[in-house]
């Protein structure tokens, strides 16, 4: 055998180079970070937590608009209420988004709640006005707001 290179030992000394390139391309690639475990320092505050916008600024209590729009939760709706029923109640005082009534899987009849969506908050306050406390298929109907701002009092913590 001859000493030129041509054994094994020349071509491992070949491949070492190559994967050295390799690993530092994929080491050099590895700037970007994402996960739990990487702070950003831009989105971070000084005490380590990060920040996250707000939809709306927090300040004080009321009624706080959805991602759709302003949303009523009414209870005490009749068991065979229908979505037509409950949406020409409410159309008096507003254009009606939506009508939500869930229905209990077993029976087939409304819960007794409904959520009703408004586009404005004007429309919604009337509507609470003038329904809540009415009846609506002989029974008494409460409307609430079923997104509501409350007021800071501290941290919160788990029991």
């Amino acid at each position: 055998m001859s000493d030129h290179g041509d054994g094994p030992e020349h071509m491992e000394e070949e491949q070492e180079p190559q994967q050295q390139r390799i690993r530092s391309t994929v080491v050099a690639g590895a700037g970007k970070k994402k996960g739990r475990g990487f702070h950003e320092p831009e989105r971070e505050e000084g005490d380590g937590n990060a920040r996250y916008e707000a939809l709306e600024p927090a300040g004080g209590s009321g009624p706080a608009k959805s991602v759709e729009g302003w949303v009523l939760f009414v209870t005490g709706l009749h068991e065979e209420a229908q979505e037509e029923d409950v949406a020409e109640a409410f159309a008096d005082y507003g254009d009606v988004k939506n009508v939500y009534l869930n229905l209990d899987r077993q029976t087939g009849y409304v819960k007794g709640y409904a959520l009703i969506e408004y586009a404005t908050e004007k429309e919604a306050r009337e509507a609470i006005k003038g329904l809540d406390g009415s009846e609506l298929l002989g029974q008494t109907i409460h409307i609430y707001w079923a997104f509501v701002r409350g007021t800071s009092k501290g941290p919160r913590r788990g029991r």
